[in-house]
């Protein structure tokens, strides 16, 4: 079905140009790829295959029904694509820039097909054709940002491994390239380290877990956990690069401890035996600082780094509570020691937060790779190649490019898809901001009255945007399903599509309503995805007697708990402010990040 204003594609190409009659693809078409974007081709043929019963066939050349080839000349990750225009004799010709180009282009030929083509089997009666149509069309497309990325938290609450590789799949069907695993956190480790295998034995499990916001005191009595062997992970590794993805593991540090110190408590600042945690928030039990804990989480690197041969390792180091460093004269001192001191000479235990991640950053710089931390972690100890997640707000990533930092925006206030979706009454357990798919779609990465402090410094680059999926309230991949979809397709348009005026109530945002819902909507009904329908729930999505916690961004804003457009302000952690934080020591969001 084609949309008024072209073939109704998400996230919307660059330019495109339709017209012509339709290309049937017939059993046995032949597929000639140059070898460089096999993996694009393989995969492209594999769905197609599985969706319409039919047969692709790869050959060697010289020409082929459809045609993959390489063209240096064409924008980093962009690619053309031809159907129909019978180039050199194909009816489908595709020219990408690189490897992601192809996979991005092989993305866009899966939508020309239809709904359809997200199926796993032909719907077609015994016997009958079931061969793809595409509509004839010339585009010219290449990404926004070099950086596209959506996180996953299986820690909250454990993923099975075959709904986190179709996890991969939707980003992938999206043009995202970077999936984020938030692998290890207060509630569960989820990550095999051989050498350390109370990790999992014991830091995976959790005797119950909290039902809706930690303030109502609601508990399950359910047991809850898992994790992923080695072998697993380096299967969605795999997996994910087959379809484009990188994907970038977190080993949060120093904070969102309480399941590592549960497993191993020499490694806590109380040194006392815990259990795993069962609610949420901001936990006070934070790392011991020492160089026991180091070597300990150098060796959980060394077995990360050898699983993930990914560019990025990400280390955490966001919501930091110092309340029990300030406590232990033993860290005080340590502080003291390290010269970390305030301008009156005192020992300042809060720069051990920072010094701590920048050791950990700098073992992850000697093995090849780069490490990706929160906002909080940037301080002058930090390492210039640190790549920066800026959470909190536009400003906290203006400051961290200032300092040299290459930056990925992903403010909580604009891309967190567990925030409430809309202000349905029957919306389930409605927490944080309301973010509606229109205000999703008119997220500004780098608004224009944002500017870069002049530092003295060279810069660093803004390498893209990347939204999040916390899962405290999110137990089941139909629950991912329901916070992330349709929402994060219009992230996508965002990350990948040319900047434009994309307001709630612009033409570009209404455009994309009817578009979204005429033309890709019926792709995820085909796929089973069970996303939030448009107008709200359906029954069967709601969570009666589940109390959430809504936040109002206007109201916070007013009453001075956000700087500017930066977030949270530095003093607003969980000691700074009682009036928001429970008897548990919990912090000041429902989900920490």
């Amino acid at each position: 079905m084609l949309h008024p204003h072209g073939p109704g594609l998400v996230p919307e190409p660059a330019t495109t140009q339709a017209g012509g009659a339709p290309v049937r693809l017939a059993d046995g078409a032949t597929v000639l790829a140059d070898p460089d974007l096999r993996p694009a081709a393989r995969w492209w043929r594999h769905v197609t295959e599985e969706a319409f019963g039919i047969d692709l066939v790869p050959v060697a050349g010289p020409a082929a029904d459809v045609v993959l080839a390489l063209d240096e000349s064409l924008a980093a990750g962009g690619y053309r694509l031809e159907v129909g225009a019978e180039t050199h004799g194909a009816a489908v010709r595709i020219a990408a820039a690189d490897l992601a180009g192809a996979h991005a282009a092989a993305q866009t030929l899966r939508q020309l097909a239809g709904p359809d083509a997200y199926r796993r089997a032909s719907t077609a009666r015994s016997g009958a054709a079931a061969a793809p149509t595409l509509p004839a069309v010339r585009i010219e497309d290449h990404p926004r940002f070099e950086w596209r990325g959506v996180l996953l938290d299986v820690a909250r609450h454990f993923l099975p491994k075959h709904d986190v590789l179709r996890f991969v799949d939707l980003a992938a069907a999206h043009r995202l390239n970077v999936l984020q695993l938030h692998l290890t956190d207060d509630q569960g480790w989820r990550v095999q380290v051989h050498r350390y295998p109370e990790l999992t034995r014991t830091g995976a499990w959790r005797r119950e877990s909290t039902v809706g916001t930690w303030r109502t005191g609601s508990r399950d009595g359910r047991p809850h956990g898992g994790f992923y062997t080695q072998d697993d992970l380096r299967e969605i590794v795999a997996y994910a690069r087959d379809r484009g993805i990188t994907v970038v593991p977190e080993i949060d540090v120093p904070g969102h401890v309480e399941a590592a110190v549960a497993a191993y408590p020499e490694l806590g600042t109380r040194k006392a035996r815990q259990e795993v945690r069962t609610t949420w928030g901001i936990s006070q039990d934070v790392l011991d600082p020492s160089e026991g804990s180091l070597a300990f989480f150098r060796h959980v690197l060394d077995e990360v780094l050898d699983v993930f041969d990914t560019p990025w390792i990400g280390l955490g180091g966001d919501e930091v509570p110092t309340t029990l460093w300030r406590d232990s004269p033993r860290i005080v001192d340590r502080a003291r020691t390290l010269g970390l001191l305030t301008e009156d000479g005192e020992p300042d235990v809060a720069q051990l937060h920072g010094w701590f991640v920048a050791r950990l950053a700098r073992h992850v710089s000697d093995a090849g790779r780069r490490a990706v931390v929160w906002d909080e972690a940037v301080s002058p100890l930090l390492p210039r190649d640190v790549v920066v997640t800026s959470w909190r707000g536009h400003a906290q990533g203006a400051a961290a490019l200032a300092a040299g930092h290459d930056v990925v925006m992903a403010p909580e206030q604009a891309v967190y898809l567990d925030h409430r979706a809309g202000d349905h009454p029957a919306e389930p357990i409605s927490v944080g901001f309301l973010r509606t798919v229109e205000d999703v779609y008119g997220f500004d990465p780098f608004p224009a009255a944002l500017t870069v402090p002049d530092s003295g410094r060279t810069p660093g680059r803004l390498l893209g945007v990347q939204a999040q999926v916390w899962s405290e309230h999110l137990d089941s991949a139909r629950r991912v399903d329901y916070a992330t979809f349709p929402r994060l397709a219009a992230f996508a348009e965002v990350a990948w599509s040319p900047a434009a005026d994309r307001e709630p109530g612009s033409a570009a945002s209404k455009e994309f309503l009817e578009r979204l819902e005429a033309c890709h909507l019926p792709r995820l009904d085909a796929y089973g995805v069970e996303y939030r329908p448009l107008a709200g729930p359906h029954p069967w999505q709601t969570r009666p007697g589940v109390q959430g916690y809504p936040r109002d961004l206007a109201a916070e804003t007013v009453a001075g708990g956000w700087a500017g457009m930066g977030g949270w302000r530095e003093d607003g952690g969980a000691e700074n402010l009682p009036e928001r934080t429970p008897a548990d020591g919990s912090g000041v969001c429902e989900q920490g990040r």
